[in-house]
């Protein structure tokens, strides 16, 4: 049904036409990329368990995939519309607008949508694809790597090495914790419904959600409050990025205690890293503040914070208490003040 209010063939269709080419790269040297990149999500598989002390063997598959910009996207867009198709149906069950109106905003909807994923597509290293009617799996977005690494100039295979440690510890979240990527879903399906009561305003604030969805929920906050119209859904919001700083923060927590161990020059990776960040043209930084990467970066600090704060108090064992259900994820007032989470769940 939200085909009908978002022509996402054509959203495919466009993102592919914009995207921007990769690295040059050989045939040889993109083969070695690849099986680099499958080898070193091996590697970091029992570091990341080992130091999480999860264990991602109990819950479903999840394989890691290493893809191009143009599958990346393909993916992505096939998970939007999979995430917004029950919203769609549930909006719609009384009451839909004309056909010829639903044609014309699909068009325009699906047109912005490419052009969005085409900018993502370009910026993001690795992703645990959450995939809400198909299989989850890890991808790795091999020619932005490549990028990166020749960008920062350090050693490709420690460089990939590090980004699949972060990455991996996604994989390990959802997998050893069966119930968290159904109640992500969910509560973010839910959201949606909630910011789009009115089915007569579907295509307009389906568009408006489609825009800020790369942002707050494949890429963690900060465009969903655009559409926020009463205070009980700015809660909602709020509480929903709690939950995905939690989801980058223990990454980054994972990544940086894992990384001395098996990443010989972590140290200069992850000062360059950050250096590169921060040293984005000022188009650039404008173009991820609208599409929420300037929140990420937040959720990134705030939610390593969090974990840290925690497991300071009570140990990874304690901390772990936290995948337990829906109930002992922390709220947005727990991930500013840890401490209060502690008392609530250990009491």
């Amino acid at each position: 049904m939200s085909e009908l209010y978002v022509d996402w063939t054509l959203a495919k269709r466009a993102a592919r036409r914009l995207v921007a080419d990769g690295p040059e790269i050989t045939a040889t040297e993109a083969a070695d990329a690849v099986e680099n990149l499958r080898e070193a999500a091996m590697t970091a598989q029992g570091p990341v368990a080992e130091t999480s002390r999860m264990d991602a063997s109990v819950g479903p598959d999840s394989p890691v995939r290493v893809v191009d910009r143009g599958a990346w996207i393909d993916l992505n867009v096939d998970s939007m519309a999979d995430l917004l198709g029950p919203v769609v149906d549930k909006i719609t069950a009384k009451k839909q607008a004309g056909p010829r109106a639903r044609a014309v905003g699909a068009k325009i909807t699906g047109a912005e949508t490419g052009g969005l994923m085409a900018f993502v597509a370009t910026k993001v290293l690795g992703q645990f694809d959450l995939a809400p009617q198909g299989q989850p799996s890890l991808l790795l977005i091999a020619p932005n790597i490549v990028a990166a690494e020749r960008e920062l100039q350090v050693s490709p295979r420690d460089f990939r090495l590090w980004v699949c440690l972060h990455e991996e510890a996604h994989r390990v979240q959802f997998t050893a914790v069966p119930w968290l990527r159904e109640h992500l879903i969910e509560r973010s399906r839910q959201l949606v419904v909630d910011l789009v009561p009115d089915p007569a305003a579907l295509q307009e604030r389906m568009q408006n959600v489609v825009k800020a969805l790369p942002s707050a929920v494949r890429e963690g906050g900060g465009g969903l409050s655009d559409l926020v119209v009463t205070p009980q859904q700015r809660a909602e919001i709020a509480d929903l990025t709690a939950v995905m700083s939690l989801l980058e923060g223990h990454a980054d927590v994972v990544m940086d205690d894992v990384g001395p161990q098996v990443v010989p020059t972590v140290t200069e990776i992850r000062a360059r890293f950050n250096e590169r960040r921060r040293g984005a043209g000022s188009l650039d930084r404008v173009i991820r503040r609208l599409l929420g990467f300037e929140a990420k970066m937040r959720q990134y600090r705030d939610g390593a914070a969090f974990c840290r704060a925690v497991q300071e108090q009570v140990g990874v064992d304690g901390f772990n208490a936290i995948w337990s259900s829906p109930q002992t994820l922390p709220t947005a007032a727990e991930i500013e003040a840890p401490h209060k989470w502690v008392a609530r769940v250990h009491g």
